[in-house]
C-alpha cells in the first residue's frame, strides 16, 4: 500500500509545476515534460517582444532627436535670414545725417533704430560673418543675450555692448558680447583671429555709432577667463575709463602679454579702445578677447 501512495504522490509532485519568467520550477524538483515545451514558446514570445519593445524605445529616441536637431535647424535658419535682412537694410549708404525723433542718424541705420530704438551701432569684421547691429539696454544688461533684435527669444542673442559702456562720448573702452555659435554666427568666427595668418591680412574692424563711423586696428588677441580665482584671468571687463595714465597703460601691457602672438601694435593714453568678447571653450569660463584701438579710416 505504501510503495502506491509514495508512487500516486511522485506523480503529482512531477506534475504540479509553474513558471516564473523563463524558469521553470517544479514542486519535486523535477521539468516535467509539458512544462519544458511551454517554457520555449514563453521564450520565444518573451524575445519577440524584448525585440519590438526595443524598436520601439529606438524609434521614439530617434524621433525626438530628429525633431532637435529639426528644430536647431529651423531657428538657425530664422535667426540667419533676421541678420541679413537687417543687413540688406543698410546697404544704401547717402552722405550727411537724418533726424530720427530728437537723435541725428546715418542714413542706413535709420530705419533700424526707428525698429529699434536699443540699437548703438553696427559692427563689422572683413571676411567674416560679424556684420551685425550693436544693441544697449544699461538697465537690463543682459537683455539681449538670448534675444534677437526684435527683442523675441533666440539661442544667438543679438551683440551688446556693456551697460556701463558710453558710445558717443566714448568711453576708453568699449566692450562688446556675442555668442560663440557653433555654426560661426555672432562672434563665432572670431576664432578665426587666433591663427596670425588670417590677422595678417585683416588687421582692422569697423564699429559704427549711430552717427560716425569709426575703424579700428587691431592691438592684440588673447585667451581669459572670466569671474574666476585662476591666476590666469584677466578682468578686461572692469577697464572702461581710464583713472591715470598709469592704469591705461597697464590694461593695454597686460592684454599685450596675454596675446597669442606680437601684432607689433600698441595703445597710447587718450587712444580710444574696443573689446570684442565671446566665450572660448578650452577651459570652464574662458573667453577669447580680441582688443583694438580707434584709428582714422585712411590708417594704418
Amino acid at each position: 500500500m505504501q510503495p502506491l501512495l509514495h508512487n500516486v504522490r511522485g506523480k503529482w509532485q512531477d506534475a504540479l509545476c509553474w513558471m516564473r519568467k523563463d524558469t521553470v520550477l517544479c514542486v519535486g524538483g523535477k521539468a516535467h515534460p509539458t512544462c519544458t515545451g511551454v517554457t520555449g514558446k514563453n521564450e520565444e514570445q518573451m524575445k519577440k517582444i524584448s525585440y519590438y519593445f526595443c524598436i520601439m524605445v529606438f524609434s521614439v529616441l530617434f524621433a525626438v532627436s530628429a525633431f532637435v536637431v529639426a528644430r536647431q535647424l529651423w531657428e538657425e535658419s530664422k535667426d540667419r535670414n533676421l541678420y541679413d535682412s537687417l543687413a540688406q537694410q543698410t546697404t544704401q549708404q547717402t552722405d550727411g545725417l537724418t533726424m530720427v525723433g530728437d537723435k541725428a542718424v546715418l542714413p542706413e541705420y535709420a530705419a533700424l533704430y526707428q525698429q529699434n530704438q536699443h540699437m548703438v551701432g553696427w559692427i563689422t569684421v572683413p571676411d567674416t560673418k560679424i556684420n551685425y547691429p550693436v544693441v544697449q539696454t544699461p538697465e537690463q544688461p543682459n537683455y539681449y543675450l538670448h534675444r534677437d533684435f526684435n527683442g523675441n527669444e533666440a539661442a544667438c542673442g543679438c551683440p551688446y555692448v556693456q551697460e556701463n559702456c558710453d558710445v558717443d562720448k566714448p568711453s576708453d573702452n568699449l566692450i562688446l558680447y556675442a555668442h560663440n555659435m557653433k555654426n560661426g554666427t555672432m562672434f563665432g568666427e572670431l576664432d578665426k583671429f587666433q591663427r596670425k595668418d588670417f590677422w595678417d591680412t585683416h588687421r582692422t574692424l569697423s564699429f559704427d555709432t549711430l552717427a560716425e563711423k569709426r575703424t579700428y586696428e587691431i592691438v592684440s588677441v588673447f585667451k581669459t577667463v572670466a569671474e574666476s580665482d585662476s591666476p590666469v584671468v584677466f578682468p578686461y571687463y572692469q577697464f572702461v575709463d581710464a583713472e591715470s595714465k598709469e592704469a591705461f597703460d597697464a590694461f593695454v601691457e597686460r592684454s599685450k602679454e596675454l596675446s597669442l602672438y606680437d601684432t607689433g601694435v600698441s595703445a597710447v593714453y587718450g587712444d580710444k579702445l574696443i573689446t570684442l568678447s565671446t566665450c572660448e571653450y578650452s577651459r570652464k569660463n574662458g573667453r577669447l578677447i580680441l582688443l583694438a584701438k580707434q584709428v582714422e579710416p585712411d590708417e594704418p
